[in-house]
């Protein structure tokens, strides 16, 4: 059974792999199937280093794993419950009040904080 330590531990995890748009989107690729570093770099237009470097970080957080397959490594995500909780989360539709703004002094997602009159 988790302790509430090491269920912060996982969220902590969760949280810091889906923080990053790159990672995200390696996510949802590998949420359809196995992917190989050289095919996610191209399907996602990135580079093989930054793809490297967020699988390796995903690997870290115990959210995917990597299968040696001759010359290339074939990466999928750990556990089947892993890509049914992420697969939930993706499908979860959020209700926004757009007339409150947005309190992430950083936030970076397009349209959330812009701050034109009339335009929501």
């Amino acid at each position: 059974m988790l302790t509430i330590a090491s269920r912060v531990d996982v969220m902590n995890r969760l949280g810091r792999a889906m923080a990053d748009p790159s990672r995200s989107r390696i996510l949802l690729s590998l949420l359809d199937g196995p992917g190989y570093p050289a095919k996610l770099a191209r399907d996602l237009e990135l580079t093989r280093t930054n793809v490297s470097n967020h699988l390796s970080c995903l690997r870290g957080c115990g959210i995917v794993v990597a299968e040696p397959e001759g010359r290339q490594t074939r990466y999928e995500i750990a556990d089947p419950h892993i890509a049914a909780a992420l697969t939930a989360l993706v499908d979860v539709t959020l209700a926004v009040d757009e007339s409150v703004p947005c309190m992430d002094p950083q936030c970076q997602v397009p349209g959330c904080c812009d701050t034109t009159e009339g335009v929501l």
